[in-house]
């Protein structure tokens, strides 16, 4: 494939949000697109200018058999899939303690094992041409984490994070790279009509419910741009060096470096007593001062 051709990617949760801005990117760049939804009949109308250079295709990213499906469907329509963006994903709102079972559980599905099975889908195409880039969403909070009230959504994040450093290695020799991608707060639907708050005991108002009035009663809104966030995806894709994770948003940024900061704090300091547990090191070894750490 010339450098000079368009590109196929293939986006999961391609009817609105972050998945709807960066369909319009891509295109805009003059690139082809594979858009993926549970109900793709109102995108299919929506970009029906672009003809040929769109493929709307239903998926529900929690099966492998529509996972392998959509990506057999994407490979005969356009002959390969040069981006796979593994974008679709949800959280609902409780606290762990109150929290149902099915509900915790029906959120990492998507999260998380909707990321594996889609890439697992796709990793033998990519695997024979020899070339591909994975985008993978998490968010600032699978970096961070902390946010009561979506334990699900944030563990889920951290395993996507995870499984992608795996992917990473596994695949680099096939020429297959992989970015994650980390944003704040940005104006998409995900804390409105995607979002389900559950009854918040008044134990937990003080967390979960603040975080709660934080996220949904928010007047000024989110300050992150999807269109912006989805144009600088476009362009990094389009370089020759990837960062491992992509921050998007000035809260992204600034809790991504503080909370690295203090982690590498926390490793110093504790150093010594981290490295004596090993045989053969100098045991024991003082803890660190309380005002040292």
């Amino acid at each position: 494939m010339s450098t000079q051709d368009p590109q196929v990617w293939f986006i999961t949760g391609s009817s609105r949000g972050f998945g709807r801005a960066l369909v319009d990117a891509v295109l805009a760049a003059g690139d082809l697109v594979v858009a993926t939804a549970r109900r793709p009949e109102a995108l299919a109308a929506d970009l029906a200018e672009y003809g040929d250079r769109v493929l709307p295709l239903a998926l529900d990213v929690t099966s492998p058999d529509a996972a392998r499906a959509a990506v057999e469907a994407a490979v005969a329509r356009f002959g390969r899939i040069d981006v796979l963006v593994n974008n679709a994903g949800y959280a609902n709102v409780s606290p762990i303690e109150t929290t149902e079972d099915a509900d915790f559980r029906a959120q990492f599905e998507t999260n998380f094992w909707g990321v594996y099975h889609v890439t697992r889908a796709a990793l033998p195409v990519l695997r024979r041409q020899g070339a591909g880039t994975v985008v993978q969403f998490s968010s600032i909070g699978g970096r961070v984490g902390g946010s009561p009230g979506i334990a699900s959504y944030q563990a889920a994040k951290f395993a996507v994070d995870g499984f992608s450093r795996v992917l990473a290695t596994e695949t680099a020799p096939f020429g297959v790279r992989v970015m994650v991608v980390e944003p704040s707060g940005f104006a998409t639907d995900w804390a409105g009509s995607s979002m389900t708050v559950h009854d918040v005991p008044e134990a937990y108002d003080a967390t979960v419910g603040a975080m709660n009035r934080l996220m949904r009663q928010n007047t000024a809104g989110a300050a992150g741009d999807p269109h912006r966030a989805a144009e600088i995806i476009v362009r990094t894709v389009r370089r020759g060096e990837l960062p491992s994770h992509l921050l998007l948003g000035v809260n992204a940024a600034t809790m991504a470096l503080d909370h690295d900061r203090r982690r590498l704090a926390d490793a110093s300091a504790w150093e010594e007593v981290s490295r004596s547990a090993d045989f053969g090191e100098p045991y024991p070894v003082p803890l660190p001062t309380e005002d040292a750490v």
